[in-house]
Parts: structure tokens; sequence; C-alpha cells
């Protein structure tokens, strides 16, 4: 809301800074929070709801910000999106608790159980004694390099859709953010099958690496076809959209199930801050490629190339791969 307010360069960095700050503990901070409240059988599913929010406010948002601009104008705009997250902060400060144990809506019983069903979980992860160890293994390190360098390719796609809408620049605000919309509800579509098929085969990694490929390969077919053909490359970016945001609730239930209950809090935050640490190079570094190279092409490729990199990082991961395989086959069994 104060973004509407500035009036000068300095005022509006620091504002942005200041959200920056405060934004960056809120996505590990729920992450944590749903490790503690799902099963490892609901877990991907809750992390999809948590992430698709973000996929459906800006599917809807693209359009009414058109319209907010177009009647108020973009100062308005910031002011009247910022008022439902004040609103909403004070609902979730009186409603929400951070353990089942804290509620008074669940029977002694169910608490009881939803604990027993953890400690069972927590059984068939490899214990690690302190953070210095769990930072040090092979796990850790591959997530957190895939999760940043699958951020540099979200931030391609977030900052190659506009200028392949580009060209269309004739066309009135309105118009252009309702051809922004489609790939997100693709990404809403795909997110919600992906969840479903991931809690009920529980192989996680087979939901993540090969949809992250296929944005790869989405990603550089639209470089290739360029703005020539804006609706062949305008529909590979919806693909690449699809299958950039599809994997986010299998990846995030990933992590609880390898990293121990003692170190699982400080291993989430991590690698969501490397998630972080990827948008931010990925938006240095295109600007510096841009720069040097006068063109856009290096640093499409670039976002391209990292995105492929992370599928390696996340097919490298060990997973407990007996129990995954298992149920996979008993999946593909009762499917036939």
């Amino acid at each position: 809301m104060a973004t509407g307010l500035v009036s000068n360069i300095p005022a509006l960095m620091v504002i942005r800074f200041t959200l920056g700050i405060v934004e960056a503990a809120v996505m590990p901070s729920m992450l944590i929070y749903i490790s503690t409240w799902f099963t490892k059988e609901e877990r991907s599913r809750a992390n999809t709801f948590l992430v698709l929010g973000n996929s459906v406010t800006v599917l809807w948002m693209s359009v009414l910000s058109g319209y907010l601009i177009h009647a108020f104008g973009w100062r308005e705009m910031f002011i009247i999106e910022g008022i439902p997250a004040v609103l909403w902060a004070g609902i979730w400060w009186l409603v929400v608790r951070d353990k089942p144990s804290e509620v008074d809506w669940l029977s002694q019983k169910e608490k009881h159980d939803l604990q027993l069903a953890m400690e069972k979980e927590q059984q068939a992860i490899a214990p690690v004694r302190n953070y210095g160890e769990a930072l040090r293994s092979s796990t850790f390190v591959l997530l957190s390099s895939a999760h940043a360098l699958w951020s540099i390719g979200v931030y391609g796609f977030m900052i190659w859709l506009p200028s392949i809408i580009k060209p269309a620049s004739s066309m009135d605000i309105v118009s252009v953010g309702w051809l922004s919309a489609p790939p997100y509800l693709a990404a809403i579509c795909s997110m919600l099958g992906v969840f479903w098929l991931s809690d009920k085969v529980q192989n996680r990694k087979l939901f993540i690496w090969p949809l992250l490929a296929i944005a790869g390969l989405a990603f550089t077919d639209s470089f290739f076809v360029g703005i020539s053909h804006f609706w062949l490359s305008y529909s590979l970016l919806t693909v690449a959209a699809a299958c950039t945001y599809a994997p986010y609730g299998p990846f995030f239930a990933l992590i609880p199930e390898l990293m121990p209950k003692n170190v699982s809090g400080v291993a989430i935050g991590l690698i969501n801050s490397f998630g972080a640490l990827g948008a931010f190079l990925g938006a240095y570094l295109v600007g510096f490629l841009n720069g040097l190279t006068g063109s856009p092409n290096a640093s499409y490729c670039f976002m391209a190339i990292a995105l492929l990199t992370s599928v390696i990082c996340i097919y490298k991961v060990k997973t407990t791969t007996s129990t995954s395989s298992v149920s996979t086959k008993i999946f593909i069994r009762k499917a036939l």
C-alpha cells in the first residue's frame, strides 16, 4: 500500500527493500507450519494449495489490475491491492495455531493419532545429529542448488512473457492483462493434477524433474521461434508456465521426507532462501547479459540452461527408492 504513496526513488527503494525482508520469512514459515499439520500422504496437496495462491491471484489480478489502473491509476491500484493482506493478517493472528495440540477443535484421540503418524514417518528417515551435518549432506546441497536454478527459470518465465506480449503493445492495458492470464490458468490446472498424482504414487521426484525438463525445453523452443510467430511462442510459454509451477507441491513435500525433524525447519528455510537467491541472481545476470550483448537472447538461453541444470540436481537426489518404486508399481497396477 505504501508503494502507492511514494514520491521519489529513495523512498521506493526503502519500501521495496522492507517488503523483501518481511516477505522472506513468510514462505519458509508456511512450509514448516504445513509439515507439522499434514502427514506424508497429504503434504503435497497442502503445499500445492499454498503455492497455488500465487498463481490463482496472478491469474485474476492480471485482469483486475488492468481495470484498476485504467479506472483509478497505478497508485490507487497498489493501495487497493494491499488492503486484503492487512485484513488477512488480523484473521490469521486470531485463528491459526502452530501445532495440532494447541487447538480445541480436535479431540484428544485425533491429536494422538496425528502425533503417532508424524513419529512413524520420522522412523524411516536417516537420523542427523546436528545442523552442520545436515547442511553438508548431498541431499541439502542438491535440493538447494535445484531450487536456486529453478527460480532462475521461474524468473525467466515472468520476464519472458511480457517480452512476447510486447509486440501486441498496440492493445490497451486491459487487453494485455487478459493475455497475461491464460499461462497462470495452465499453471493452476497442472498443479492440481500433479499434487494428486504425487500423493497417490508417493514418488516425489517423478513429478519434479520431468516437468522441469519439459519447461526448460519449452523455454528453449520459444526462444528459437521468436516473436515472429506470436501465438506459437505464446503457447510454448503457456506450457512452460504449467510445467514450471506444477512441481512446487511435490518438491516442498520431499524436503521433510528426506530431512529429519530436528533439522528440517532450518533446511526448509535455507532451501527456500536459495530459491530467493536464484531469483536475485537471475534478475542481476539477465540485466548484465542484456547490457553486455544488447539483446535478450543470451539471457534467455542462460535461464533455460539454469532450469535444465536443476533437472540434473533433482534427478541425483537420493530417496528411499524401494518405497517409491513399490508405490509407483501399485498405483500403475491399479490404474491398469
